[in-house]
């Protein structure tokens, strides 16, 4: 058995750590490039703590999903600012971000030569400017991933810019951050990080520590998200779904991810849709067509035990199987309100372009079974049906 493991050269997690953001970033440089989200006011006190320290600031605000022209213009301005490293705030946007921006800041050339599937996919000559990672969400994982997801306007796609030298050299997870979050979110965000537990524990490239992370992060996740809904307040629930949340990043950048994010790609290229929702709405889905394809042609394959382990792990109950782990998600994505994908505007004929571009993602590398084209389009007119 051989593996490899690479995560963010620091993990600082608990209440109120946000508070020590001055001295890690002094650690770093002293002109930080600060990339927010969409509501840059709710991190004015961590920009006080920046200043009170003596760090330097210029901040760039995303207020979408970042795309390549976004990142690009990113770049300029920390080159122009004289940036030494970034620090991004908010959820899994402004994360990749700035991810994305410290890996540009310190190369030249066109982002294209970097990219995946649509690009180059050359390796980083210099590394990225070094960054700090401070999600306010609970469910992308992205402050221990090594890449960033962009959105190509022009190809209708999202493709990722990767590199090991892209993991943070701080993730620093405070849960108090997530307090303010709406159940919306909340659900979205919660099912994104239980499908990046569950997609790296079905996964090809699965290995021991993925496997110990995994486990303990789809029951963590389990058990929490539905109390964090019901109660934004209960921090207990928020902080069980920052773990779950950063386990989840953990076990996807070492084990890779499957079918759910192999569509996520395109169709949040081409669809106003939030990655989470679309997540949510595929995982009950591309669950039943790989049990199916792996009952059908892999009946020996280790999938099948995971897939019975991951029925107990979400109901709680040791009689539980892999059909019931099914149904859990599919009754939980419904209680959640987690529309259709039809409800961004997706049409079964939309389908034939989905899956050919879903088969060359990267992600579709490491699901546990090769899956047919006609096995790919059934799950995705089920997850536009609903």
């Amino acid at each position: 058995m051989r593996f490899e493991f690479a995560t963010a050269s620091r993990v600082v997690f608990g209440s109120e750590s946000a508070r020590e953001v001055g001295g890690l970033a002094r650690e770093l440089g002293s002109h930080a490039l600060v990339v927010t989200g969409r509501s840059p006011g709710r991190v004015s006190p961590l920009l006080g703590a920046l200043a009170s320290s003596g760090i330097a600031v210029t901040t760039f605000t995303v207020t979408t999903e970042p795309d390549v022209p976004l990142v690009v213009r990113g770049r300029a301005l920390a080159r122009e600012a004289g940036c030494s490293f970034v620090i991004g705030i908010g959820g899994g946007s402004a994360i990749d971000a700035a991810k994305a921006i410290a890996a540009l800041a310190s190369n030249d050339g066109d982002p294209f030569d970097y990219l995946e599937v649509v690009g180059r996919g050359q390796p980083l000559p210099h590394p990225p400017l070094k960054s700090i990672a401070i999600p306010t969400t609970a469910g992308t994982g992205s402050e221990v991933t090594r890449n960033a997801v962009l959105g190509v306007p022009d190809r209708r796609v999202k493709v990722s810019l990767r590199h090991v030298l892209m993991l943070p050299a701080v993730a620093l997870v405070d849960p108090d951050l997530t307090l303010s979050l709406p159940p919306s979110t909340t659900a979205a965000s919660g099912l994104d990080a239980l499908t990046q537990l569950i997609e790296p524990y079905l996964s090809l490239r699965a290995n021991p520590m993925t496997d110990a992370l995994c486990v303990e992060g789809i029951r963590l996740a389990a058990a929490a998200l539905p109390v964090a809904i019901r109660n934004s307040s209960d921090r207990q629930a928020r902080a069980s779904m920052s773990l779950a949340s950063l386990w989840s990043g953990m076990a996807l950048a070492n084990a890779g991810l499957g079918a759910v994010h192999g569509f996520a790609g395109p169709i949040g290229g081409r669809f106003p849709a939030p990655h989470g929702a679309i997540c949510a709405a595929l995982l009950p889905h591309v669950m039943t067509g790989n049990l199916r394809a792996l009952s059908e042609r892999a009946s020996g394959s280790p999938a099948h035990v995971r897939f019975e382990e991951i029925g107990r792990l979400v109901t709680g109950r040791p009689a539980a199987g892999a059909a019931d782990g099914i149904e859990w998600m599919r009754t939980t994505v419904s209680a959640f309100e987690i529309p259709p994908l039809s409800h961004y505007g997706m049409r079964t004929e939309d389908v034939p372009d989905l899956v050919a571009q879903a088969e060359r993602a990267s992600s579709m590398k490491s699901n546990p079974i090769a899956l047919t084209r006609d096995e790919l389009g059934e799950m995705l007119v089920a997850a536009i049906a609903g």
